[in-house]
């Protein structure tokens, strides 16, 4: 799962997010280290669509503009759940060699 995909994912397993709003989140998810393109945010959204990791939830007008949002699934949030599991058991042995290697937290 790429990070792009990972941070969209946590974004909407808040709530159904327009587009715009899962930009501005995963913005702050990431605290700024990860800044997504509408093109690139399409992309990440269709291929959760085609996957079954996310769905369409709603649409509304607001200011004379078109609003689509969207929601994780069931298969999203296990989906979400198996990727942290994989990242902290990665954190855990880095972490572990660093200790051994008395760079503690990672620090150079």
């Amino acid at each position: 799962m790429t990070e792009q995909t990972f941070l969209v994912l946590t974004a909407l397993a808040e709530e159904p997010l327009h587009g715009y709003a899962i930009v501005r989140s995963v913005a702050a998810l990431s605290e700024g280290r990860t800044r997504l393109r509408v093109g690139t945010l399409y992309g990440v959204l269709d291929r959760l669509v085609a996957d079954g990791l996310a769905e369409r939830d709603r649409e509304e007008v607001h200011q004379g503009r078109l609003r689509r949002y969207y929601r994780i699934t069931e298969t999203g949030y296990r989906a979400l759940s198996a990727e942290v599991a994989r990242l902290s058991a990665n954190v855990r042995a880095a972490s572990g060699v660093l200790r051994a290697r008395g760079l503690a937290g990672g620090a150079l």
